[in-house]
């Protein structure tokens, strides 16, 4: 019997809902010390954001904190220091899912896509992942992102290329989804108003829509979470017992079916809030000072 399989048998179908709050916070340490498929990483401290430039030292430090816990990190950007955490990563033996973050900045998305090359020529990219959620925000036409996933995928043959937004975008865009080898999914029941009783099984209906707009093609679910803290979306309540609960379930999910989730996120990131509001700053398995919050 394999070890991935003890580990799905030893988490798959543990009830939840009548756990109490230490049990709880037992369980998520034993989910990480197994080690969860991947996580969102970016490594910015308090006061910092995008455009801030991030050091060595500074990946080194926050990325010390998950790497006991995770297989994979995803990055989102290849510029200001980002696209030193591959190699970093690759060094400590965590694969990465690289982000090339593409906005309406036409002269910024050719450095990304310049250093993101790069960094896979160099052997450092598991899969690289062009674009995120550049069409949900409308920032990109559909005939721009081929473009930019079409030169990525001539210069790196040897890599999985992928595109990231939400999960109902790749029915919308068959030409972005035929372009793909493989799918990488948002999926976010918080966001749409889904109660946390309800979540999961939102979740998997999100998963299985990808799957159907991808004709077989692998979907990989490339961000899910849910805050503790914050102003409820609808029927979606942040609070400590909804986060930690709506994680055990999905590990438990992804573990038993072995569905690649990467988990969003690892640190409360509090420039969020701009664009999130107040539940943006509060989406982090360990708070902005690199604290465990739920075990």
């Amino acid at each position: 019997m394999s070890q991935l399989y003890k580990r799905r048998m030893s988490l798959a179908g543990i009830d939840v809902s009548s756990m109490s709050t230490d049990e709880l916070r037992a369980l998520v340490l034993k989910i990480l010390e197994a080690k969860i498929h991947g996580l969102s990483f970016s490594p910015y401290t308090e006061g910092q954001g995008p455009g801030a430039i991030v050091t060595e030292a500074q990946i080194r430090e926050r990325l010390a904190v998950i790497e006991p816990y995770v297989r994979w990190i995803r990055t989102f950007s290849c510029t200001d220091g980002h696209e030193l955490i591959p190699a970093i990563a690759r060094e400590k033996g965590i694969k990465t899912m690289v982000g090339v973050w593409l906005d309406d900045d036409h002269e910024h998305n050719e450095l990304e896509l310049e250093n993101a090359i790069r960094v896979a020529k160099e052997g450092h990219v598991d899969i690289l992942g062009v674009g995120n959620e550049v069409l949900l925000r409308g920032e990109l036409s559909e005939d721009e992102l081929l473009d930019y996933i079409n030169r990525a995928k001539q210069a790196l043959p040897g890599v999985e290329i992928g595109y990231v937004d939400a999960y109902f975008e790749f029915s919308v865009h068959p030409r972005i989804t035929e372009a793909c080898d493989v799918l990488l999914a948002n999926c976010y029941p918080f966001w749409e108003g889904c109660s946390a009783e309800h979540a999961l099984l939102y979740m998997k209906e999100m998963y299985r829509a990808a799957q159907g707009a991808g004709g077989g093609k692998r979907v990989i679910i490339s961000e899910t979470g849910w805050p503790n803290i914050g102003t409820a979306e609808g029927a979606a309540v942040p609070s400590y017992e909804n986060a930690i609960k709506y994680f055990v379930d999905t590990c438990q999910w992804a573990e038993a079916e072995g569905i690649e989730i990467f988990y969003f996120s690892s640190f409360d990131e509090a420039w969020k809030v701009a664009a999130e509001g107040d539940v943006g700053a509060y989406w982090g398995l360990w708070d902005k000072d690199g604290k465990p919050k739920y075990w």
